[in-house]
């Protein structure tokens, strides 16, 4: 089989650019790897321990719904006001 020029049969591609060959990973990309598990099992935890129905009270009536739900709604509500009023005062500069 011919081989594109400039390319021997023993040369590899790297998977990425700046990525060592074989696979290896950086002690930075592994310390990430490490941290985000780490915050997975927290996040779980947190909400395995927390779904227990509570009495939430709307602007409109009012209902029970497991607490963990409750917490994510809020903080899905946080996220998306703050993402706003960051765009409204990048907006006025």
């Amino acid at each position: 089989m011919a081989q594109p020029p400039g390319q021997t049969s023993t040369s590899r591609k790297r998977p990425w650019p700046g990525k060592p060959a074989g696979g290896q990973r950086s002690k930075s990309e592994l310390a990430r790897t490490g941290a985000l598990v780490v915050l997975a099992v927290l996040i779980t935890l947190f909400a395995v321990l927390n779904v227990k129905q509570v009495k939430v009270n709307w602007i409109f009536g009012s209902g029970h719904a497991p607490l963990i739900i409750v917490i994510v709604v809020s903080l899905l509500v946080g996220i998306v006001l703050t993402y706003f009023a960051e765009r409204l005062v990048r907006k006025r500069r």
